[in-house]
């Protein structure tokens, strides 16, 4: 490859394309009765899943064909999945982010690709179809939506924040969010609970919401919405306030201002639920 090929600039286009030729498949079948199968009791994948992690992971094969490949749905191949973390490039994607959602026809889902270089996400892209609100951010460079760049919140109080969090599919009631959801929705002007971590990271990045939580969630949920937090001037860390990487059972995504307050209440809620668990 030449030098253009392999710049970060280039790397975000592709992931753009990507995300566009995913976005309008995602669009497309939205209107349609869906065939929907489980990942477990109550995982769902879609058809529509499948489809659109088959165009994305095509379009980045015929592009960068060294580069690894982890897909929500398997369709990087397990070879890549085990060859992610000593790979230089490795491409993470949730060809839809909020399955869930669009399987019951609720039009909040997103397309969301990252590119991590040496396991430190380099490019991002995120594409909510419906709106057509394209988030994009390269390291170093800024984030941006629809060409325009974007910044997190100024609030400074978690009094005076909307917040956002996600629970599980799998093992509810063994997850401890309860605990935390309950104290910061008392505690914030609200705490919302959209269903799709990609977009709830966007909103951070761009200011809709203040700070957003969650725990366990996969590399191909996060990779790309930590990448815009930060560039948008935001903070990513996990629980004890050490920076997040991909993969990390807990995360606090914030506009900085707040994350401090954030800790301190996570760290009370953990105190308390280890010694009044649900």
């Amino acid at each position: 490859m030449s030098g253009s090929e392999t710049s970060p600039t280039h790397f975000l286009e592709v992931a753009v394309e990507a995300a566009r030729e995913a976005g309008e498949i995602l669009v497309a079948e939205h209107s349609r009765p869906q065939t929907i199968s489980y990942k477990g009791d109550v995982d769902i994948v879609t058809e529509t899943d499948k489809k659109s992690e088959a165009a994305i992971v095509s379009r980045l094969r015929t592009h960068f064909p060294k580069h690894a490949i982890v897909a929500e749905e398997g369709g990087g191949g397990t070879a890549d999945q085990n060859a992610a973390k000593s790979s230089r490039y490795c491409w993470y994607v949730d060809p839809l982010d909020g399955t869930t959602n669009f399987a019951h026809g609720y039009p909040c889902f997103a397309v969301s690709i990252a590119l991590l270089e040496d396991n430190e996400p380099l490019v991002a892209a995120v594409l909510n179809p419906i709106l057509n609100e394209l988030f994009t951010a390269t390291r170093g460079e800024g984030s941006f939506l629809n060409q325009k760049k974007i910044h997190v919140s100024q609030i400074q109080t978690i009094s005076k924040s909307l917040l956002a969090t996600g629970f599980p599919s799998q093992k509810r009631s063994s997850n401890p969010n309860i605990h935390y959801y309950w104290e910061f929705t008392l505690r914030s002007h609200g705490v919302r609970r959209a269903g799709s971590a990609a977009l709830d990271l966007c909103s951070v990045a761009c200011g809709r919401f203040d700070a957003f939580w969650e725990f366990g969630l996969k590399s191909w949920d996060s990779a790309a919405g930590i990448l815009l937090v930060r560039e948008a001037g935001g903070i990513v860390t996990d629980f004890s306030g050490q920076p997040y990487h991909v993969g990390d059972r807990e995360l606090i995504a914030s506009n900085g201002l707040i994350h401090d307050e954030m800790r301190k209440i996570v760290a009370d809620v953990a105190e308390r639920a280890a010694s009044k668990p649900l």
